[in-house]
């Protein structure tokens, strides 16, 4: 049965820590010391995980399922949303300017006026659903061909391979 912000407000704290769980992987860990946060349970590549999605009551439970919601479209996608996070945390700030999302999104912005909007946007949809997920932290001038043919590899993997030749494209575009 789904939590409600009644039930989460009344659960009061115990000798041990338990679960108030909302479902789909989702629920409240409630600490001895008061303290209630939302975790995420999930599997990737046959290993449980577990994801923070917040403090209750910073974060209500309306935006902690927003953020399970997210958290199981990139698990959808084949993409870790724990190593989504990581790299995206793990770059600073003099990084994220030659990261390659920015350097896309640049690129973006300089050759959509060109573009009909149906292309631009099949290009921006390849780049954050294929590419930005893998090489999007990364800085560009650390992005070697290995990475380039992972990403290439798993898009071929779904079958889809004029999306590859397309991929492989605006990579280059994008570095170049």
């Amino acid at each position: 049965m789904p939590l409600t912000d009644t039930a989460i407000r009344a659960a009061k704290p115990t000798n041990k820590p338990f679960k108030l769980t909302d479902g789909d992987g989702m629920y409240l860990l409630v600490n001895p010391s008061g303290g209630r946060y939302w975790r995420f349970d999930y599997r990737y590549d046959g290993t449980r995980k577990t994801l923070a999605l917040g403090v209750y009551p910073d974060v209500p439970l309306k935006l902690a399922r927003e953020r399970r919601d997210e958290a199981r479209q990139l698990l959808a996608r084949g993409v870790d949303p724990g190593e989504l996070r990581k790299t995206t945390k793990d770059m600073d700030e003099s990084r994220t300017e030659s990261s390659f999302e920015a350097v896309a999104r640049e690129w973006l912005v300089k050759f959509t006026p060109k573009w009909t909007e149906g292309h631009a946007t099949k290009i921006t949809r390849r780049l954050e659903l294929d590419i930005f997920p893998w090489l999007g932290a990364r800085a560009v001038n650390e992005i070697t061909a290995k990475d380039v043919l992972a990403v290439l590899r798993r898009i071929e993997a779904r079958g889809v391979i004029e999306t590859v030749h397309r991929a492989k494209q605006n990579i280059g575009q994008v570095i170049r």
